[in-house]
C-alpha cells in the first residue's frame, strides 16, 4: 500500500478520529490558559495576506503548474494542480506596512510570471477560471482512480490532507458532489470542483484580546458592503453551460458565483461549515466553537514530537483548516518568548481572517481591498460605530445579496447617526470614510491611503465591479450572435490581457 493511501486510511479510521478529538480538547485548554494569562496579547496591529491564483497557457486554457513555480518563484501549493498561492509575510501595521505588503506581493507575482513565462504559462489573478483545459472541464474535474479503497483525484495536489478531505466528504455525500447554479445542474466525483475558485484573504492581528470580539462582530457586518465592491466570479467554465439559455444565465447568475460553488462543494453531508459565523462575546467563544465544529479528515501529529512541533497546538490548528466560516478567527502561534527575552511576541496572537473576497485583477486592486477591509474594521471599532447594533440576520442577508447582485445589491447598514439604511450610496460613503479613519489611526500616510483606496472607490462611483464588467462583455457578445461559451471565453481572454496591461481595474472603467 502506498504512503498516500495509508495516511488517508489512517485519517478516516474511527480510532484516529477519537484520538484527534481528545487532543483537540486538550490543546484547546492549553490555548485558553495562554489566552487567560495574557500570552496572546501584542503591542501592535499586524496585517498579512493570502492570494490564490491559477495558471493558464498562452490561449488562456487551464494548465498544471510546473514544479519550478514552487521551487524558483516561492509560490505555495493549493488544492488543484493548476493552483498557486502568494502569501505575504505579516507586517506591523504602521505607516509603511502597506507599502511593504504591496512590494512583497508584486515581487512574488512578477517572479512567478517570469518563471512560468519560460514554460509558455502565466498566473491569472481572478476569482474563477472559465476557459477549460484541453480535455474539457468535466473530464479534468472527474478524472480519478481508486487505490486500496481510497479515491485519488488525478488533478488534485498529491497531499494526504486534501485526499482525506475529498474521501471524507465523498463518503458523507454518497459518492458525488452536486452543483446547482443558473445554467448548470451537475454532479462531480470529487471536491476538486472547489478548485474552480480563487480568493484573497486579508488577515488583521488585533493586539488586545478583550477588543477582539468587537472587531470580529464588525467584520461580519461589513461582509456585504465590501463584497459588493469586490465581486469577480459570475461564470463557471464555459463548456459546462452546454445549450443553457444565455439570457437566463445572464439574468440569474450571481455576481460572486465563487460563494455558492464553495458552499455547495463543502456543505454536503455535514452541518453548515461554510457560512456566515455568529457573533462572539469573547476569544473563549471562538475557541469553543472551533472545538465543537464537526471534525473532517483528522490527522495526528507525532505525540513524541509534540513539544518540538512548530505549531504548539497541531491538532487544533489542523481542525481550524476545515473551519470554513466567511470570517474566521485564527488563534495561537508559536510559544511566546520567555520573560526577559523581549516580552510580547506577535507570533502568539489572535487575528481575523477575512475570507469572502475573490482574487482581484491586479496587485494594486488586491492591496486596495486589503487596505479597505482592515482600515474599515479599525475605523468602525475606534469610533464605537453603531453598526454593531445591526442584527446578525440582516448582516447575513446583506452578504448573500452582495453575492447575488454585486454592485447593485441591497445592503443593510446603520449609519454613524444610528439610522437604518439600504441605500448603497450612503453605505459606501461610510465604508470609505471609516476606512480612511482607520488607516489614519494605523499611521498610514494620506497619499498612501489614496493610492490604494482610490481605485476601489472608482468602482463605487461607476457602480461597476470586475463581475459586472465580465457580465457586460458576455451579454454584448451574445447579443451580437456569439454562443454563451464563445462569449465567456472571449471575455476571459480580454480580462487576462487587461489584468496584465493595467495597474488597476479602475483603468477599465
Amino acid at each position: 500500500m502506498d504512503e498516500l493511501v495509508e495516511r488517508v486510511r489512517d485519517s478516516l479510521s474511527p480510532a484516529t478520529r477519537a484520538e484527534f478529538e481528545r487532543r483537540v480538547e486538550r490543546q484547546a485548554e492549553r490555548l485558553l490558559e495562554d489566552y487567560r494569562s495574557g500570552l496572546l496579547e501584542n503591542a501592535t496591529f499586524a496585517v498579512g495576506l493570502e492570494l490564490e491564483s491559477y495558471v493558464v497557457d498562452d490561449g488562456g486554457r487551464l494548465r498544471r503548474v510546473p514544479a519550478s513555480a514552487f521551487d524558483e518563484a516561492g509560490c505555495e501549493k493549493e488544492l488543484g494542480v493548476h493552483n498557486v498561492e502568494f502569501n505575504t509575510t505579516p507586517d506591523v501595521l504602521d505607516g509603511s506596512g502597506f507599502d511593504r505588503q504591496a512590494n512583497r506581493l508584486r515581487t512574488r507575482v512578477e517572479r512567478a510570471r517570469e518563471v512560468l513565462g519560460g514554460a509558455g504559462l502565466r498566473p491569472v489573478l481572478d476569482g474563477m477560471w472559465t476557459i477549460p483545459p484541453p480535455e474539457g472541464t468535466e473530464a479534468y474535474l472527474g478524472e480519478r482512480a481508486e487505490r486500496g479503497g481510497v479515491v485519488v483525484a488525478a488533478n488534485m495536489r498529491s497531499d494526504p490532507r486534501y485526499c482525506a478531505l475529498d474521501n471524507d466528504t465523498l463518503r458523507r455525500a454518497g459518492g458525488e458532489i452536486p452543483l446547482s447554479v443558473p445554467g448548470v445542474e451537475r454532479t462531480f466525483p470529487s471536491i476538486l470542483v472547489e478548485s474552480l475558485t480563487a480568493s484573497m484573504q486579508p488577515h488583521l492581528q488585533v493586539p488586545s484580546t478583550a477588543a477582539f470580539p468587537r472587531y470580529f462582530n464588525c467584520a461580519v457586518r461589513t461582509l456585504g458592503p465590501v463584497l459588493a465592491l469586490a465581486a469577480n466570479s459570475p461564470f463557471l467554465p464555459a463548456d459546462l453551460y452546454g445549450d443553457a439559455d444565455p439570457d437566463r444565465v445572464l439574468d440569474a447568475t450571481p455576481h460572486e458565483l465563487r460563494v455558492p460553488v464553495f458552499e455547495q462543494s463543502i456543505n454536503v453531508g455535514v452541518r453548515r461549515k461554510v457560512c456566515v459565523p455568529r457573533d462572539i462575546d469573547s476569544v473563549e467563544d471562538a475557541v469553543r466553537r472551533l472545538v465543537d465544529d464537526e471534525t473532517v479528515a483528522p490527522f495526528l501529529s507525532d505525540p513524541d514530537e509534540e513539544s518540538a512541533y512548530p505549531e504548539p497546538y497541531p491538532e487544533l490548528e489542523h481542525k481550524r483548516g476545515t473551519y470554513w466560516r466567511w470570517v474566521r478567527t485564527v488563534i495561537g502561534g508559536r510559544t511566546p518568548a520567555p520573560p526577559g527575552a523581549g516580552g510580547r511576541n506577535d507570533e502568539a496572537s489572535v487575528r481575523i481572517e477575512y475570507r469572502p473576497l475573490p482574487a482581484q485583477p491586479t496587485v494594486r486592486d488586491t492591496v486596495g481591498l486589503q487596505a479597505l477591509t482592515v482600515g474599515l474594521l479599525r475605523g468602525l471599532v475606534e469610533a464605537d460605530h453603531p453598526i454593531k447594533s445591526l442584527a446578525w440576520a440582516d448582516a447575513e442577508e446583506s452578504f448573500y445579496n452582495a453575492v447575488d447582485d454585486g454592485p447593485d445589491a441591497e445592503l443593510a447598514w446603520v449609519t454613524a447617526e444610528g439610522d437604518r439604511t439600504h441605500d448603497p450610496a450612503v453605505v459606501h460613503d461610510e465604508v470609505f470614510r471609516f476606512a480612511r479613519r482607520g488607516l489614519t489611526a494605523f499611521g498610514v500616510a494620506g497619499g498612501t491611503i489614496e493610492e490604494y483606496l482610490a481605485p476601489i472607490e472608482a468602482r463605487r462611483d461607476a457602480r461597476t465591479t470586475p463581475s459586472a464588467w465580465k457580465r457586460a462583455r458576455v451579454r454584448e457578445a451574445v447579443e451580437g450572435g456569439a454562443s454563451l461559451p464563445e462569449a465567456i471565453t472571449d471575455a476571459q481572454r480580454e480580462y487576462v490581457r487587461r489584468s496584465e496591461a493595467t495597474a488597476s481595474f479602475a483603468e477599465w472603467l
